[in-house]
């Protein structure tokens, strides 16, 4: 027979479960082949609230934030738009900076990753 605690206890755990309900496979997929192209990116710093990463770094990151944020995400784009595009914190934007100098939003960068990757044109 379970207590009022067990019962409590137990409804908690569902809600939990329900609020963490895990992507689809292939957005599961889609998504980390799109961190390890940033991680892969030897050219490039991730810039978040002002200051630079390396590409390795960044995808470190990103992985930490999509394991605290994940049950916000359904696909790779509401991972690009909830999770890598702007600071949760600050609100910040995040960039991308270039060997060159260049710089861009990471949203933009992202997108067109996940675009090369699907084998669109960006």
């Amino acid at each position: 027979m379970m207590n009022r605690r067990g019962f409590v206890a137990g409804a908690v755990s569902l809600v939990a479960l329900g609020a963490m309900a895990a992507l689809p496979p292939q957005e599961q997929l889609r998504i980390e082949r799109l961190i390890k192209a940033v991680e892969a990116r030897k050219d490039m710093k991730f810039i978040r609230n002002g200051t630079e990463y390396d590409c390795a770094d960044a995808a470190k990151f990103l992985r930490g934030k999509l394991e605290a944020m994940g049950k916000e995400v359904t696909s790779a784009r509401d991972f690009i738009e909830r999770i890598a595009s702007r600071s949760s914190m600050s609100g910040e934007p995040y960039h991308v900076k270039f060997a060159d100098g260049k710089t861009m939003l990471a949203n933009q960068f992202l997108t067109e990753e996940l675009k090369r990757l699907e084998g669109h044109p960006a």
